[in-house]
């Protein structure tokens, strides 16, 4: 990746949701555009709101998953000249654990921005895989597309919805899954499927699974929003939420980790496991994956860089599991993880 973002970075179709984009009157902003790599972005999307930056998105283009662009609004009265470069000072440091330089920061001013329409104008229908579409909930899916299995998004906060090559890793590996039990071509190639999401984002992982028939979804962030955020998406797939009444529900939520998914699964472990996270996350929480993960289950590891699966697969492997690299875009990887015969 080069140093220097382009003059003209196009949007990719079906970036990341913009925190908090609400309209703006006449304010005039600033428009933050940096070019980042893969290893600052889960950096930067925790960094900016710290300071005060919440109105952030990041753009890929499935066809070059490598190249991210950054995109953050500011208001323009907050950030006068001394404040934003006073902004390039506290991100440089988040490169020095990768031995990286922080790319310019490049700022385009824009005036009475009107922000339902400014963050809006990043999505496009977004194809993934054979069946899905991710689909933002404003659009309706194109004529060429209306056979997929559309997964409706609002970008109500900066968390995944399918952009990232991590995720199309993902819900292509739950795609490949459900070829294999039923065929995409079923209506619920992945019926009976009871499944665990474990750091659940904007949900798009556990509607995906849904979407191709899985009967329940556990799922848990330590986010608050990401909660939020996955509530609200499901309801828009017409998906119902588990609200604490005794009526079953397609999907049942929480704030917490690994103990809390435990819990929710209700003593019975799940059979298939989702974690898109970073692969020290990964490494931290890998001890409670037998509390999750039937005995004769699979689980989906993204969020991994690919030269860091070597180190996880022999901390799995010692565990007993066995965990493999299946597929990879560009540095991201994805593992399939499974029980040792020799162990279960």
């Amino acid at each position: 990746m080069g140093p220097t973002p382009e003059a003209a970075f196009p949007p990719c179709d079906g970036s990341p949701g913009l925190a908090g984009a609400q309209g703006s009157g006449s304010m005039a902003w600033w428009r933050l555009e940096m070019v980042c790599a893969p290893e600052l972005e889960e950096s930067l999307l925790w960094k900016l709101p710290t300071l005060g930056i919440s109105r952030v998105a990041l753009t890929h283009r499935p066809e070059s998953p490598q190249r991210c662009l950054l995109l953050a609004w500011l208001p323009e009265i907050d950030w006068p000249a001394p404040e934003r470069a006073e902004l390039a000072r506290a991100l440089a440091p988040l490169g020095d654990p990768f031995g990286l330089s922080l790319p310019p920061l490049v700022w385009h001013r824009q005036d009475d921005e009107d922000w339902s329409l400014s963050w809006k104008q990043h999505w496009q229908p977004d194809p993934v895989g054979q069946t899905l579409l991710i689909l933002p909930a404003w659009l309706e899916a194109p004529a060429d597309q209306a056979q997929r299995r559309p997964i409706r998004m609002d970008p109500g906060s900066a968390f995944g919805t399918g952009s990232h090559p991590s995720t199309r890793l993902c819900l292509e590996a739950l795609e490949a899954l459900a070829e294999q039990r039923g065929g995409l071509g079923a209506l619920a190639p992945l019926e009976g499927l009871r499944v665990a999401d474990l750091g659940c984002g904007s949900g798009i992982l556990a509607l995906a699974a849904l979407r191709l028939g899985a009967c329940q979804v556990a799922a848990v962030d330590t986010d608050s929003l990401a909660i939020r955020a996955t509530t609200e998406n499901a309801r828009l797939n017409d998906f119902t939420v588990d609200d604490g009444s005794r009526a079953p529900a397609q999907l049942r939520l929480a704030l917490g980790s690994a103990s809390t998914l435990e819990i929710l699964l209700q003593g019975r472990p799940a059979d298939l496991l989702l974690c898109n996270i970073l692969a020290p996350v990964i490494e931290a929480l890998s001890p409670s994956f037998r509390s999750l993960l039937a005995p004769a289950g699979v689980g989906f590891l993204s969020g991994l860089l690919v030269d860091q699966a070597p180190g996880l697969e022999k901390v799995l492997a010692a565990q007993g599991w066995r965990a493999q690299l299946v597929a990879r875009q560009e540095s991201w990887g994805l593992m399939r993880l499974e029980i040792r015969g020799d162990v279960a």
